[in-house]
């Protein structure tokens, strides 16, 4: 799904005329927000599933020697 410029700014404009000018700020904050805890919880997936694919480090190998 590719937006153009034109696209994102009947989006903008509909929105501004929807909200208000007052609520735009504080809705786009918390939209920010909101993607930003999104995106954290993505990665933090992403790398539990890294670190369930690798193999055994040799650190644990060492450890189970002594």
């Amino acid at each position: 799904m590719n937006l153009g410029f034109g696209e994102i700014a009947i989006i903008l404009f509909v929105a501004l005329l929807f909200f208000g000018p007052s609520k735009l700020p504080e809705l786009g904050k918390a939209a920010g927000a909101t993607l930003k805890e999104f995106k954290k919880a993505v990665s933090g997936i992403m790398e539990d599933e890294e670190q369930q694919n690798q193999p055994p480090s040799n650190q644990e190998d060492k450890k189970n020697n002594m």
